[in-house]
């Protein structure tokens, strides 16, 4: 029986496709009608339906990164292995923050706790990417991209730390940084790389 020398990375995809389906299809199932038959009624929960919105949206970035991240996997190593756990730990912490932030109708603490998960999200992603991308000599690094060589410094990061203590006072401003950090991650770049310019 032949044996791989290496192990493929594409049961670590299909693992972090599933995990990311549950978490986002439970986020959905976890909203609830009002209880009277009203608009009224109804926009009455817009923390609710703004706390989920954000963190379906953050959920769909996060699978469009990790999918566009991991056309640099060619090997499925312990060391990735264990950093992609991290990260979809990290990712299952959001539907607690969601239902707290929810339920708490945007209370300081809750939102703080929020930002903190986001902040934690993005810190897996940077270790996914060092392991993925920039440990990589650049010659195994596809053509068209061009990492920096150090360890990825993502001003998000920051940010999001930033808006966990600014929730904490103000927790519509903290939100509101998280949100705003989300429109970065649309386009679906690893921190610390960049396109190279076509030659030709």
């Amino acid at each position: 029986m032949a044996v791989l020398h290496r192990a493929t990375p594409e049961r670590l995809s299909a693992f972090s496709d599933g995990v990311l389906a549950v978490l986002i299809t439970v986020l959905v199932l976890e909203l609830r009608p009002p209880e009277l038959p009203t608009f009224k009624a109804f926009l009455s929960l817009w923390p609710t339906w703004l706390s989920y919105a954000v963190s379906y949206l953050f959920i769909a970035i996060v699978w469009t990164n990790h999918h566009y991240l991991m056309r640099y996997a060619t090997e499925a190593t312990p060391r990735l292995l264990w950093f992609n756990f991290a990260h979809l730990f990290s990712m299952s912490l959001l539907l607690l923050s969601t239902a707290w932030m929810a339920v708490s109708r945007l209370a300081p603490q809750p939102v703080a706790f929020y930002a903190a998960v986001f902040f934690l999200v993005n810190a897996t992603y940077i270790c996914l990417t060092w392991e993925l991308v920039h440990r990589r000599p650049v010659s195994e690094v596809p053509i068209d991209c061009a990492p920096d060589h150090a360890l990825p410094i993502d001003h998000n990061l920051c940010l999001f730390g930033v808006a966990a203590l600014v929730a904490l006072k103000y927790p519509l401003a903290g939100l509101g940084i998280c949100t705003c950090c989300l429109i970065v991650y649309l386009r679906p770049d690893p921190p610390g790389v960049r396109e190279r310019p076509s030659q030709g």
